[in-house]
């Protein structure tokens, strides 16, 4: 047999999976390694895509999206933006995921350097490989609140970078950027006539300040990325999509063509109507994860296990690296020993070693537990700061 593809072969196992599939086969394991909210979709959106399934809308669609949902997208930016957004602008896609895959297969050429946050999203270097592109990690640090430092990320710019990676608010960490920041970074894009694909799918969750879209400083050069999965807990209908000039969704949507045809229609009829309703349980959502982030903070922050506190999205990064092992030994261990499933902090980049990320996407009383048995944990492996095992203890 010819041999299977090096290039497929050599994409890193996301961590997140591979402790899920582990606490799968185990009972009585507290979840918190998956963002997946922990709410159904709401009522008026399952019965706006039954009426539009019940009406034929279960044919193919346009690559780019069916007119109702890109017309719906774009005047949600258009008040966001501060300016005009046209239906044209607008790119759906089957998820955030593939909007982004399909933006950075087509504006890179192979060998190209894209610049991507360290902690962040794990997938950003799965589809950067797969373009055949170079994922160039900046640091998060965890004592500058995980917000990018706009001169380091410009020392690793070089003749071959062609985009930068924001995610605003952050996953993993929960960072949200203020608008000075922001500001920044299109600057420095702008100055290196780069892209900016500007990742901003938890947008609508944000627990202070303000979340502060990059398109607004600069609408020719940002490529804005979101989609329903988070706000309107609809993971599971794929419907995501990336706001950029006419001519790059023309492009992408050939790219589309090639991996996925076109969104599922009925999902694009729901995403539609999430878009155009009412927000209320969306805001219901946010405050839910914000009571969540609360609860966490409670029981970590005083056994010095938080390093910084939460600002967005659903995410918390947990602080072991008292404990001197590898992150990936430290889920694992944390699995085997409290039955709790945390993402290793590796899986995010260099910056989290040792440490884990736990979602807020869950249960309180469940939540509220994990990090109980996280404590334990940290306190019996020598994880807890001196100042801290007292109060552990107490």
């Amino acid at each position: 047999m010819k041999p299977r593809s090096t290039l497929a072969q050599g994409l890193p196992r996301s961590g997140i999976r591979e402790v899920l599939d582990l606490a799968r086969q185990m009972d009585d394991v507290i979840v918190l390694v998956v963002g997946e909210p922990s709410f159904n979709t709401p009522a008026h959106i399952i019965d706006a895509a039954a009426k539009a399934a019940h009406g034929g809308t279960t044919k193919y669609t346009p690559n780019a999206g069916l007119p109702g949902i890109r017309a719906a997208v774009a005047e949600r930016y258009s008040k966001k933006f501060g300016r005009t957004v046209t239906p044209g602008e607008v790119l759906v896609t089957a998820g955030a995921v593939n909007a982004l895959a399909a933006i950075v297969a087509g504006i890179a050429e192979e060998g190209d350097e894209i610049l991507i946050p360290d902690p962040g999203w794990p997938n950003y270097v799965s589809m950067i490989g797969l373009a055949r592109t170079v994922p160039v990690r900046y640091p998060l640090h965890p004592e500058n609140g995980y917000l990018p430092d706009v001169a380091e990320i410009e020392s690793l710019i070089t003749p071959r970078t062609k985009a930068i990676v924001i995610n605003n608010p952050s996953n993993p960490t929960g960072a949200v950027f203020p608008e000075e920041t922001v500001s920044a970074l299109v600057d420095l894009a702008r100055k290196h006539d780069l892209w900016l694909i500007s990742d901003e799918v938890y947008e609508d969750l944000v627990f202070e300040g303000e979340h502060v879209p990059a398109a607004r400083f600069d609408p020719d050069r940002v490529i804005t990325v979101s989609g329903v999965s988070k706000s309107y807990a609809m993971t599971g209908w794929r419907i995501g999509w990336a706001i950029t000039n006419p001519e790059l969704v023309a492009l992408s949507g050939k790219i589309q063509e090639a991996l996925v045809s076109c969104p599922s229609a009925v999902s694009q009829a729901a995403a539609e109507a999430a878009v155009r309703g009412p927000q209320d349980a969306v805001e219901e959502m946010r405050l839910a994860y914000q009571r969540r982030r609360d609860l966490v903070r409670e029981i970590l922050e005083p056994v010095g296990l938080l390093p910084t506190i939460p600002q967005g999205a659903f995410y918390a990064m947990v602080d072991l690296r008292g404990a001197g092992m590898p992150s990936k030994e430290l889920s694992l261990k944390l699995l085997e020993e409290e039955h709790v499933a945390a993402a290793p902090g590796s899986t995010f980049g260099d910056v989290a070693e040792g440490m884990v990320r736990i979602s807020l996407a869950t249960a309180d009383d469940d939540l509220a537990e994990g990090c109980r048995r996280i404590v334990r944990f940290a306190e019996r492996h020598g994880a807890l700061p001196v100042a801290a095992v007292g109060a552990a203890s107490a």
